[in-house]
Order: C-alpha cells, then sequence, then structure tokens
C-alpha cells in the first residue's frame, strides 16, 4: 500500500513496512504539534516552526503537514498558517 504525502517538499513516498527518511531502526521518538505563522506563505509558515523548535529541541527528525490554513481580513488573506506534527528522538 503507497501512501502519497500532499507537500512533495518535506514529504517522500512510502512503501508499507518502510520507515521514513531519518528515522532509525529501533528508536523511539516524540512527537509535538505546533502551527507556525507567515505573512508571506505557507512554506515559510513551516520552516518558522521547525527553525524556532530547533532553538531549544535537540535531534528533530520529520516534520509532518497536518492542515494549511489563512486568515482574511476585509477580504484579503493577512496570513498562512501551518499546523505540523514534528517528532524528535527521546533522549534518556
Amino acid at each position: 500500500m503507497r501512501e502519497e504525502f500532499r507537500d512533495r517538499q518535506y514529504w517522500h513516498k512510502i512503501q508499507e513496512g518502510e520507515r521514513r527518511k531519518g528515522m532509525a531502526k529501533g528508536s523511539t521518538y516524540n512527537i509535538m504539534e505546533l502551527v507556525g505563522t507567515s505573512d508571506k506563505s505557507w512554506e515559510e509558515a513551516v520552516k518558522l516552526a521547525v527553525e524556532t523548535a530547533a532553538e531549544t529541541v535537540r535531534d528533530l527528525r520529520v516534520a509532518e503537514i497536518i492542515k494549511l490554513d489563512v486568515t482574511v481580513e476585509n477580504g484579503k488573506v493577512t496570513s498562512y498558517r501551518a499546523k505540523i506534527n514534528l517528532s524528535f528522538k527521546y533522549q534518556k
């Protein structure tokens, strides 16, 4: 069975039984949910969320885009928002 992820910049196709790129066999990962915002693009919103998390969290692995939306004021898009799940390696 194949899954296709919407944003080709952040995901690659995987087959059942394969591991996501960057995740080691036998490792444990935590997942946190973040929302990034930007007045320019969804891509920048994701990038800013990941880069902000990287300031305090070590061993970031995979960002999964969960939802994309925009805020609208007076009929115009004012900001782009990206909700992501970000995995990082569990530290003992």
